[in-house]
């Protein structure tokens, strides 16, 4: 659903494939990567936008998983 990396000076966020553009304005405050996001190390992380993150993956695989209607 999402991965974390641990580096020297910020925490390495990851909520591929749809996770970032989905919050893109949330995470505008965040130095980015490509595919990624930068918490820096020193600050809380954002724990409640996190889990909306989540949450909105785990629906998202939860859609993509269903089983289709043959027609």
């Amino acid at each position: 659903m999402v991965y974390f990396a641990g580096y020297k000076n910020h925490i390495g966020f990851y909520a591929t494939p749809n996770g970032h553009e989905a919050f893109k304005k949330e995470l505008s405050v965040y130095k980015q990567g490509k595919g990624s996001v930068q918490f820096p190390i020193d600050e809380p992380m954002p724990v409640s936008l996190i889990a909306k993150i989540v949450k909105f993956r785990l629906q998202s695989i939860k859609e993509n998983t269903k089983p289709k209607k043959v027609k």
